[in-house]
C-alpha cells in the first residue's frame, strides 16, 4: 500500500481498524555502538573468518600463533595475516607480540557484544579472558 500523505495514513489504519503501535522502542542502540557492532559482524561473515574464530576459540591455550593457523586451514601466512588483522580491528581478537610471531585469543568482550545484539534476552556475560 503506497500512502504519501501522514494524514492519508491515518485514515486508512482507522478505517481498517488498525492502530500504530505507541510506545515503540526506536532506539535500540546508539548509531556509534551500532557502526561497531556492524563492524564486528562484517568480519565474522566471512567463510575463513569463521573457521579462524573457531580453530582459536578450541584451542587447547584459548590462543594460536600465525604460523598454526596457516597450516591449520591450508593458506598462505600473509592470507591468514588479513584476516587476523580484520578481526583484531573489529574487535573480535586479541593480539599479542612476543619475538617475531604474534598470537591471537578471542576478545571476549567483543563477543559478548555480539552475543548480545544476536540474543537481546541475555545479558552481556563478563569477560573471562
Amino acid at each position: 500500500m503506497a500512502i504519501t500523505e501522514m494524514g492519508a495514513a491515518a485514515e486508512v489504519d482507522e478505517t481498517q481498524g488498525e492502530t500504530c503501535t505507541p510506545g515503540l522502542a526506536c532506539l535500540l542502540i546508539e548509531r556509534d555502538e551500532a557502526e561497531r557492532l556492524a563492524v564486528m559482524l562484517k568480519a565474522m561473515a566471512d567463510p575463513t573468518r569463521l573457521q579462524i574464530f573457531r580453530i582459536i576459540e578450541r584451542a587447547p591455550a584459548g590462543e594460536a600463533c600465525v604460523c598454526d593457523l596457516a597450516d591449520c586451514l591450508g593458506f598462505r601466512q600473509p592470507t591468514v595475516s588479513h584476516h587476523l588483522k580484520i578481526m583484531t580491528e573489529s574487535g573480535l581478537l586479541n593480539r599479542e607480540r612476543r619475538g617475531n610471531w604474534s598470537w591471537y585469543s578471542v576478545n571476549y568482550d567483543g563477543l559478548n557484544r555480539v552475543r548480545a545484539i544476536l540474543n537481546p534476552s541475555v545479558a552481556p556475560a563478563a569477560a573471562t579472558a
